[in-house]
């Protein structure tokens, strides 16, 4: 019996073959993939297509928009006469502007600070100093003497209350008015006859009463108002408060 050899194999033809076999593998696993894909993607429209879609009654859809028409409120046709006008329509050029003199001049006077009478300053404060009249008496001078004619009018220094009235045996008739922030004008030396009376609210201005003859205590002096301020309990020198705020 004959021998048969068999050769040894080449082993980078084998693994050449290999090679080859496993990419034919591939690319049939691919085409495969593919192709089933493909055919399922075609069933899934095919079935689709053959699909009786029924058809939607609208009806009911129609019926509840035409029930939410009905609802809304009817928009209302209002006659142009009776809508409210407009601020100063048809109103006279005359009335449309607002006279405000008056009432920037009453609150002028409810803040305006003024002297009580214009005149010649006769007698200054003297600042807790004693000071000698000419009847010879040493004496403060508390508050200033404003030369006046008797029945010249006297006036409110600034808004306030009247908190006092009496008759003093020196320096006569007199009123006291509370200015507030505890600051009150003493006006001494009034003709008896009053223009207030106490718990009257007067502003800048108002006339308290007129120059008198009341005032014994300075009746060496020319005709005048005897006016001075207490601030705090104190008195202060009229003119250095009314001046820097006029």
């Amino acid at each position: 019996m004959k021998k048969v050899k068999f050769r040894k194999p080449n082993g980078k033809a084998l693994y050449a073959l290999l090679c080859v076999g496993i990419l034919a593998v591939g690319i049939a696993s691919v085409a495969g993939y593919r192709a089933a894909v493909s055919s399922v993607t075609d069933g899934l429209i095919n079935d689709q297509s053959q699909t009786d879609i029924p058809d939607i009654d609208f009806s009911a859809v129609d019926a509840v928009v035409s029930d939410i028409e009905k609802d809304k409120p009817a928009e209302q046709n209002v006659p142009q006469e009776a809508l409210p006008a407009a601020p100063f329509e048809n109103v006279p050029e005359s009335e449309a502007i607002v006279d405000v003199t008056d009432e920037l001049e009453a609150l002028y006077y409810e803040r305006a600070i003024m002297m009580p009478i214009n005149g010649e300053i006769l007698a200054a404060y003297s600042g807790g100093e004693l000071v000698r009249t000419s009847g010879g008496v040493w004496r403060t001078h508390d508050g200033i003497d404003i030369a006046a004619e008797q029945g010249a009018k006297v006036k409110a220094m600034t808004s306030g209350t009247v908190a006092q009235i009496y008759d003093d045996p020196l320096w006569g008739c007199c009123v006291v008015v509370d200015h507030g922030n505890t600051l009150s004008g003493c006006y001494y030396g009034l003709a008896p006859e009053l223009s207030v009376s106490v718990g009257q609210l007067l502003n800048a201005g108002d006339e308290i009463g007129t120059v008198g003859s009341t005032n014994d205590l300075e009746s060496d002096i020319d005709s005048h108002l005897h006016f001075a301020l207490r601030y705090q309990g104190e008195w202060i020198d009229p003119i250095q408060y009314i001046e820097p705020m006029k």
